[in-house]
């Protein structure tokens, strides 16, 4: 696209002075000057996104910060409020609609950030009740460092150092700036859990590298680490003595601001109502499609027993629970998730090869042990290089089973995640899912879109992606496999579900439960983590089922508009080329549609 409209500019030029018009030489100059705002507005923003947030700058792949850390004090607070609203002046200075498409949609998604960023800052506030921002920095500013090989050892552990060195006073400003009585229990209590895993990236991932240091640098290491270990230890009894006692904060985000984030984090016209109903009727569907697999399954088996047409709730019920216990026999030893997930990518990858479904990325993919410090939230993630780094790999993160669990709580969630689920955690996270799509989008030619990527966009591509496998005929077309696609997207819908409930409806754990252990068919630990992982965090959940629907909606289109023309692979490419945007600005771009 951009090459074609630099042809039509040189066609332009080309043409005699006197054959064009002076009003089309004036909009041609307005729109050039717009566009040339724009592009200087887009590149002070990533600039300073990166400078105020040094933490996160490092995971974008800006390494000009790496010896510092986000400042979270009043004054570092104001400045990053300041940029915000000053970008947003700027921005709404320029008119859009003299930019070209591609830049329209970016000029949105940079428009709703930065609103969300200030609302964010002023009116939620999460500096000041929740104890997770200071971890994630904490964390994250060590981690970015250790994990990938950006640089040699030396720089990295350097800068490491500079950050060991800072962060007493990251987690000095928690204590100040957290106010107890807001925070809620199941905060501090996670926080308090986490809190150590700092140190184990230190010990861990750094200090096995110290050797490459020369003897003073290695010096200022190790009493950077003796300084993180005793401020870490320090913030542990705050945590355990102070916070945890004193946290009655209430999880629950409230209606009023659960919608206005919704309409942040989405970025659509589908409304808390919408999205309910449209959850709610996909339940009925997705559950009646698993109780006819059932019947294909054990309608084959001699002298099985037919299950009905129509079957009332129980029977429902109880196929599809016969059923998937078929799965559940199926499962890895307590210690062998990370072998059964590498071999499941492997398998994954060869399936998209073979089949031609999509455009494969060059970059390696690894798959390593979920860091302590982010456990306790997701059972596996996708760690994808930042839009700024090149080529490095990325890591598909499994959390290891608890060390203090017991045998039956090990099985239960071995259960849930067996043999078939780890096949389509791998489909998610990493091939033709998480992975695959964002290289796509750090390959796109917006670094600001890539910085600035839809949530919905990518979970929904990564629900997708699941189904996309087991149409095609993944493991052979198992059937107990297209069933655990059906039961994972049924959990993606009952997320929306629980997101709803619990944050705005007052959904009990007891509810909560039974949603999912019941209508989603999960097993205990499963669940229980669910039920944590909800109450941690607001919107994130239904970005699963919105962002599936939307993509689905997208691609039905694509079929009808292109009819017997319609290819597959040429549509992924197509959807993918555009990077990680709300679903909604994809379809404007691909249809030539009116951006907004």
């Amino acid at each position: 696209m951009r090459k074609l409209r630099l042809l039509l500019g040189a066609a332009i030029l080309a043409l005699p002075a006197s054959s064009i018009s002076t009003p089309v030489l004036a909009a041609q100059a307005a729109q050039a000057a717009q566009g040339t705002a724009f592009a200087a507005l887009s590149k002070r923003y990533v600039d300073g996104l990166a400078r105020l947030n040094p933490s996160s700058a490092t995971a974008l792949g800006d390494h000009r910060f790496d010896a510092q850390i986000t400042d979270m004090s009043a004054a570092g607070r104001a400045k990053r409020a300041a940029f915000s609203k000053a970008m947003l002046a700027d921005l709404q200075r320029i008119d859009r609609k003299a930019l070209p498409r591609e830049e329209q949609v970016d000029a949105a998604l940079l428009d709703n950030a930065l609103r969300y960023d200030i609302w964010d800052a002023e009116t939620l506030g999460g500096w000041a009740w929740d104890p997770q921002v200071y971890n994630d920095i904490a964390g994250s500013s060590l981690y970015a460092l250790a994990a990938r090989d950006f640089a040699p050892w030396p720089q990295r552990l350097n800068a490491a150092t500079a950050r060991m060195a800072a962060l007493p006073a990251l987690l000095a400003q928690a204590r100040a700036n957290i106010v107890p009585a807001r925070v809620p229990s199941i905060y501090a209590t996670t926080v308090a859990k986490q809190n150590s895993g700092i140190v184990d990236i230190a010990e861990s991932m750094l200090a096995p590298h110290r050797d490459t240091l020369s003897a003073a640098d290695a010096k200022r290491f190790d009493a950077a680490l003796a300084s993180l270990k005793t401020a870490v230890a320090e913030h542990q009894l705050w945590l355990d003595k102070t916070l945890v006692p004193a946290a009655k904060g209430d999880f629950r985000l409230g209606a009023a601001l659960y919608d206005k984030k919704l309409a942040f984090a989405l970025q659509s016209d589908l409304t808390r109502p919408e999205i309910k109903r449209r959850a709610q009727a996909a339940i009925v569907d997705t559950r009646a499609q698993m109780y006819a697999i059932a019947r294909q399954i054990f309608g084959a088996k001699p002298g099985a027993l037919l299950l009905p047409d129509k079957p009332n709730d129980a029977q429902q019920q109880a196929a599809i629970e016969a059923a998937l216990e078929l799965t559940y026999a199926k499962r890895p030893p307590r210690d062998g998730m990370i072998d059964a997930s590498t071999k499941a990518l492997a398998q994954a990858t060869a399936f998209v090869r073979d089949k031609g479904l999509v455009g494969m990325p060059d970059g390696p993919v690894k798959i390593i042990t979920m860091p302590k410090f982010q456990q306790g939230v997701a059972v596996a993630y996708c760690d994808s290089p930042g839009p700024l780094e090149k080529n490095l790999g990325t890591f598909f993160a499994v959390s290891p089973i608890p060390d203090d669990w017991t045998e039956a709580q090990a099985t239960s969630f071995l259960s849930e995640y067996n043999d078939y689920m780890i096949h389509d955690l791998a489909v998610h996270e990493a091939m033709p899912g998480h992975y695959l799509q964002l290289a796509h989008a750090n390959a796109s030619q917006s670094t600001l879109r890539a910085v600035l990527g839809s949530g919905p966009f990518v979970e929904g591509w990564a629900v997708y992606a699941e189904g996309m496998m087991a149409d095609q005929g993944y493991l052979n077309g198992d059937p107990l496999f297209k069933l655990t696609v059906l039961k994972m997207r049924l959990r993606s819908i009952s997320n929306s579900l629980l997101d709803i409930g619990i944050h705005t409806e007052g959904m009990t754990r007891d509810q909560a439960m039974q949603l999912m252990t019941h209508t989603a068919f999960q097993q205990e630990r499963e669940a229980a983590g669910k039920w944590v992982r909800a109450s941690l965090g607001s919107t994130q959940l239904l970005s699963y089922f919105t962002g599936y629907s939307e993509h689905m909606a997208l691609r039905d289109e694509a079929r009808t508009r292109q009819g017997a023309a319609f290819d597959l692979k040429r549509y992924n490419d197509a959807l993918l080329a555009h990077g990680s945007p709300p679903v909604r600005y994809v379809r404007e771009l691909l249809f030539d549609l009116p951006i907004g």
